[in-house]
Parts: C-alpha cells; sequence; structure tokens
C-alpha cells in the first residue's frame, strides 16, 4: 500500500502571503531566519495579515542557516511559554526546517532529539498547534514536505528528520518573495529542486502519482533555472512552482544518496560547510553514474533525458547525456563539479575549502554515516561501505564512476 500525503491547502501565486489574513486562531508565532523576510518587508506584512486574522503575534527570528539542535530547542521553549495555536515559518528552508521541530518539542517537552533521529517515529502532533509554511527560496519545497533537515554541531552531522506528522497543515507559495534571491541562492536551491525531482523518480518507491510531479519538475527547472540566475523574473515565477512540484514528488517518493552524501559532508570538515544545493549539485552526476549500472534505474535516467529533449540512440548514450548536461547547468550556474573545487560560498574556485588530507582522513566515518542516512534506503542501488568511499573519492576529484 503507498501513501500519498500533501498540504491540507495550497495557496500559490503572486500576492498569496494575504491568505495569511484568513488563517483561524488566538495565537501566532511567526518563525524568520537572518533578517531578509525583515529586509524586504514581508515580515512586517505577515505580522499585519496575522493580526487582521485576529491573532496575537510572536516572532522568533534569527535562524540561522543549517539550523542547530539549540536554535530548535530555543524556540520550542518560546512556543512553551507563548502556547500559539499557529506556528507560521517564513523564509529559506532553514526557519522551515527549524520550525518543524520546534513544533514538536512544543507539544511533547518531554521528547529528546534522538527520538526524533528513528525516520518515521514522532509522536502525533496538532495537539496544540497547526503549521503554515512560507518559502522565500525555490529550492527546499519544505513547505510540502515530511521533512526537515537539522544540524548536530558537536557531532558534524545532518540530520534529516522524517514524519508525514511535519507536513504543514497550510503552504503558501508566494512569487514575490522568490524573487528577492540573489543568483547564487538561486542556482544552489534550483540544482537541490532539481536532485529532488530525479530522485523521486528514480526511487525505490516512485509511483504514479510522484511520477507525474517529479517529470514536469525536472522539464520546468531544464526550461527555467538558467533564466532564473539571470534575472528573468516571470522564469523565477515559474521556478517557485517547480521546485514546490519537486517537493511534493520526493516527499512521497523520499529520495536517495545524492541526499545522504550531501547531508553527511555538509557540516563534517572544519574548512567550512559544503551548501545543500551546491553539494547536491556536485553529487548528482556521479550518483547517476553509480546507480545506473541497476538496469531499471538506467531505464529511468534514460526516461528523463528523452523528456528533456536530450539525444541518444541508446539508454546508455541517453545517461550519459542526462550527465553532460547535468554538468554543463553547473557551469553556467558557476557551481562547482567536484569538491576539489568548491570555493568560499559554493562557487567555483582554483582552492578548495575542503582541506584534501582531512577529507581522506574522514572518509571511512563520512561514507559510514551517509550509508545510514535515512535517504539510504530508497535508493535503487544500495551502496557498500567500499562503493560509498569510491563515490566519496570521485566527488572530491572529480572522476567518472565505473563500478
Amino acid at each position: 500500500m503507498g501513501r500519498f500525503t500533501l498540504p491540507r491547502d495550497l495557496y500559490h501565486g503572486k500576492g498569496s502571503l494575504e491568505e495569511l489574513k484568513n488563517l483561524t486562531g488566538s495565537k501566532a508565532v511567526l518563525v524568520v531566519g537572518g533578517g531578509s523576510m525583515k529586509r524586504f518587508g514581508f515580515l512586517d506584512r505577515a505580522v499585519e495579515y496575522l493580526q487582521q486574522a485576529g491573532m496575537e503575534v510572536r516572532v522568533i527570528d534569527g535562524v540561522e542557516p543549517d539550523p542547530s539542535v539549540e536554535t530548535v530547542m530555543k524556540g520550542a521553549a518560546v512556543m512553551r511559554e507563548f502556547g500559539p495555536d499557529w506556528i507560521v515559518a517564513m523564509g529559506g528552508g532553514s526557519p522551515i526546517d527549524a520550525a518543524k521541530a520546534m513544533w514538536a518539542f512544543y507539544e511533547y517537552p518531554d521528547c529528546t532529539f534522538e527520538q526524533l533521529i528513528t525516520p518515521f517515529s514522532f509522536p502525533k502532533l496538532r495537539t496544540k498547534a497547526h503549521f503554515c509554511a512560507i518559502p522565500s527560496t525555490s529550492g527546499t519545497a519544505t513547505e510540502v514536505t515530511a521533512f526537515s533537515v537539522i544540524t548536530d554541531y558537536q557531532k558534524g552531522i545532518k540530520y534529516p528528520l522524517a514524519d508525514f506528522n511535519i507536513t504543514p497543515d497550510v503552504a503558501i507559495v508566494d512569487a514575490d518573495l522568490a524573487e528577492k534571491m540573489p543568483p547564487k541562492l538561486t542556482a544552489h536551491t534550483g540544482m537541490d529542486a532539481m536532485t529532488h525531482a530525479i530522485e523521486a523518480y528514480v526511487s525505490t518507491l516512485n509511483c504514479d502519482y510522484t511520477d507525474a510531479l517529479a517529470l514536469h519538475a525536472i522539464k520546468m527547472i531544464h526550461n527555467d533555472l538558467k533564466k532564473s540566475y539571470d534575472g528573468d523574473m516571470e522564469a523565477r515565477d515559474r521556478m517557485h512552482n517547480a521546485q514546490c512540484l519537486a517537493g511534493m514528488a520526493f516527499s512521497n517518493a523520499l529520495l536517495g544518496i545524492v541526499h545522504s552524501m550531501a547531508h553527511k559532508t555538509g557540516a563534517a570538515f572544519t574548512g567550512g560547510h559544503i551548501i545543500h544545493g551546491a553539494a547536491n549539485a556536485m553529487y548528482l552526476p556521479k550518483v547517476i553514474q553509480y546507480n545506473a549500472k541497476v538496469a531499471t534505474a538506467a531505464e529511468r535516467y534514460a526516461d528523463i533525458a528523452r523528456f528533456i529533449g536530450l539525444k541518444g540512440e541508446t539508454t546508455e548514450e541517453l545517461v550519459a547525456a542526462l550527465v553532460a548536461e547535468l554538468r554543463e547547468m553547473n557551469r553556467q550556474l558557476d557551481i562547482p563539479l567536484s569538491i576539489q573545487n568548491y570555493g568560499p560560498g559554493g562557487v567555483i574556485a582554483e582552492q578548495s575549502i575542503i582541506d584534501e588530507k582531512e577529507f581522506n582522513d574522514k572518509l571511512a566515518d563520512v561514507a559510514a554515516n551517509a550509508i545510514g542516512d535515512a535517504c539510504t534506503g530508497s535508493n535503487p542501488r544500495q551502496p557498500s561501505q567500499e562503493d560509498m568511499e569510491k563515490l566519496l573519492l570521485a566527488v572530491y576529484y572529480d572522476k567518472d564512476v565505473d563500478f
């Protein structure tokens, strides 16, 4: 038996933020990130709409990129003191992901973070509050997913928390917010969305419901991401929809080892973070080469190549064409092709911020953590420890994967 879960209501289109004034409740907590929502006026507008709905509003701000366990616990404490019946999270993936985890600890103060790491182990939510998510970036699609990624900085590990309980009740996908993204963020979040859609399409849990969403999202992203990166706001608006469609697909079909590797390399090295979207963009072509050794996965990658108009007479040629096209997209978006060329902020550089010796010293542990990641189980090819180490070396040194 399959399951397909989405928010109860999804409002989309420019100006749809105004739908906040139609929420019903007495108190709302509004979770935001580092300041862009305030700087561009969206925070004030959201507060005003919630107040028009008759709610008292408390703001939790300052959620960092790659939100930490500590940030989650602090936010949950504010919620327990304030007692909201709506949790509204607005911004990039980070504040929305953080708010999802805060929600669990608000409703269940005695729960521990370790209890939530096991996939689909959350307690029943909505005993105190409902959840509304409003994305400002076009990539994570956390506004429609059953996922939240939280970082334990003491361990240097990103944990993907997964449970249908944390799928928001309401999603507001307003392209006005996405039009403020700078080009680099547009590139990274866009390739994150592309990875979501491709991994969902080849996941072992794909189905008719997710395939349609994934393929259409892939075509939209292929057509519009570079235009959006170059400042075409009509393409930017379409990308905001495309990333949401990709999220609907992967939230139900799940993901694969591109995300496993991105989660476990993101915070593992002292030189700095490997930004999630850039990591996915770098790793995706290598993982396609690895997974394509499985015939069913190869045929699905070939389906994608045909669907976006790539040329090839055989499955092998179509898979190679897809890999080449994704690498070319990375080049056009100033995203490195390998970790050895990963510069500060996730752009192409001669010198990587990730030290080669440290990478190799930590290789075995990072590989083991990636294999244990929640996203690995639905990958079409299950990696051994040796395979994962070889894959990680391939993404560091930009080697072809032929094993």
